[in-house]
This record gives C-alpha cells, sequence and structure tokens, in this order.
C-alpha cells in the first residue's frame, strides 16, 4: 500500500517537474530515456515560458481510450459492465488491459477444454473400432488389395 502511494507520488512529481510547474529548469540529459538534471535552482527566471511543442505533446501517454464495437464486446464478456449502455465513451488503458489479458485467459481455457474434449471423442471412436477388429493396418491392406485389383483388371483392359 505504502509502496503504492509512494509510486504515485513520484510519478506526480515527474510530471510536474516535466510540465515546468515546480520552477525547476531541465538541463541535459542524464542517461537514455530520462530527459534531464533537475538544477535545484527555484527562480522565477529558470522557468521556461514556452508551452510543449507539437513534438512534446505527441510522446504523451493518453489518459483514456475509446473502445471499439469488439472492445466493447470484450468489456462485456469480462463482465467489466453489465450492458453496453453503461460503458463510458472513455475508459482508463489499465482497464482496457485487464479485460483483454482476461478475455485472452478465457479464451485459452475454452480452447484446453476443445482439444480435451477432441482427444476423449477420438479415444472413444478407437475403442468402438477395436471391438470391430477394425485397425490401420487391415485398412491399409484392404485398400493395398483393392489397387492391385484395378491395375489388374485395367492392364487386362489394355491387354485385349
Amino acid at each position: 500500500m505504502l509502496a503504492a502511494s509512494g509510486t504515485r507520488i513520484r510519478l506526480l512529481f515527474g510530471r510536474l517537474l516535466a510540465e515546468g510547474q515546480l520552477g525547476v529548469r531541465l538541463q541535459g540529459p542524464l542517461g537514455p530515456g530520462i530527459p534531464g538534471s533537475a538544477a535545484l535552482a527555484g527562480t522565477h527566471q529558470n522557468r521556461s515560458p514556452e508551452p510543449l511543442n507539437s513534438a512534446e505533446k505527441m510522446h504523451k501517454v493518453p489518459s483514456g481510450y475509446k473502445p471499439s464495437p469488439f472492445d466493447k464486446k470484450i468489456l462485456l464478456w469480462t463482465r467489466r459492465f453489465k450492458t453496453e449502455d453503461e460503458i463510458p465513451p472513455w475508459i482508463p488503458l489499465e482497464m482496457m488491459d485487464a479485460a483483454k489479458n482476461k478475455a485472452r485467459v478465457k479464451g485459452c481455457y475454452i480452447m484446453i477444454g476443445l482439444t480435451i474434449g477432441a482427444c476423449l471423442v477420438v479415444i472413444a471412436f478407437a475403442k468402438r473400432a477395436a471391438e470391430h477388429h477394425e485397425t490401420l493396418t487391415s485398412w491399409n491392406l484392404a485398400k493395398k488389395a483393392k489397387w492391385r485389383e484395378e491395375a489388374a483388371t485395367a492392364a487386362e483392359s489394355k491387354a485385349k
């Protein structure tokens, strides 16, 4: 619980720092993936007055997600909402990710069940065939005998 609240505070602090609302100017990159080091000079003249440009706005993560009709079906199937009318026009990304993961797991369970069912059906048919003394070997021998017979009749008709 405390770790989650500490993470939220760090994220809030990072967002405020990136937007320039703390009065701290970012200088030079710290390393890969880290935009800059904070110079702890809290003067008003170090604050950048210009707003974020289009390139900086483009890299912001959206706070919501507009679900498609298929996404709405996933949300209903995973029981996040009872009816399609209850689904808001924008939902959090975390909710959609959780619903998709739950749908993947349900789909896997369904495929596992179908595979086990198919195995049981094959076992039942194999036992029934074994009771009638029908084996693959006997089927192959009968098929080859039929082919030999057809080849012999074709050779006789050509010879005449």
